[in-house]
């Protein structure tokens, strides 16, 4: 796991990006990160990045639905 530890919310994010891709075995897009959380988009592709630079997930720029969980599905809190 990585030394950093989620705030709330993006425990929220990774939580949602958690349960999508075991429901739907895809990872969640941007459109359905801001549908869920009713945000921008520019607060999701923010969100997204800082995820990304904080090591929580991977994922392959300019390519939709990659994003990848870096941290067990353990460490997530439950989705509210």
């Amino acid at each position: 796991m990585t030394a950093k530890r989620p705030t709330e919310k993006q425990g929220q994010y990774l939580a949602f990006i958690h349960m999508c891709t075991k429901i739907h075995r895809i990872p969640p897009s941007e459109l359905d990160l801001r549908e869920y959380f009713r945000v921008s988009p520019p607060s999701v592709h923010q969100m997204v990045c800082t995820l990304t630079e904080n090591g929580f997930i991977d994922r392959i720029p300019g390519k939709g639905r990659t994003i990848r969980l870096l941290i067990p599905p353990e460490d997530l809190p439950a989705l509210k």
